[in-house]
């Protein structure tokens, strides 16, 4: 009778733990999706950046467009996970520090049309 007992409890102990591991694991999934969005806008945001100033100048409107895009997306991820993706370092920033002119130091100022005169 003790043997049952003990079975039985630790059966039901079982059923509890695997209950509150699959609830931990499940909690978690919508904040992956959110990330792994943020991280995708923000990473065409700023291929869009870089793209638009390769192809249009550093000062172009283009460029202007992107850059305000990507302070959109990375508004944007703040505002939903008071974190941000930065797709030149790889990395999540926790703070928010980033610099809307961070991609200066890349290129110099000039518009595409300066070598052609």
């Amino acid at each position: 009778m003790g043997d049952r007992w003990l079975k039985l409890f630790l059966g039901k102990w079982a059923l509890a733990a695997l209950a509150v591991a699959a609830f931990t694991v499940m909690a978690g999934v919508p904040k992956l999706h959110a990330d792994d969005d943020c991280q995708r806008r923000v990473a065409h945001a700023d291929h869009r950046l870089h793209e638009a100033i390769e192809h249009h100048g550093y000062q172009s409107r283009e460029a202007a467009e992107a850059r305000h895009e990507l302070h959109e997306e990375r508004e944007h991820c703040w505002k939903a996970n008071n974190r941000w993706w930065d797709e030149d370092r790889r990395r999540w920033h926790d703070q928010r520090d980033w610099d809307d002119r961070d991609h200066d130091q890349n290129y110099r100022p000039y518009d595409r049309d300066d070598d052609r005169r």
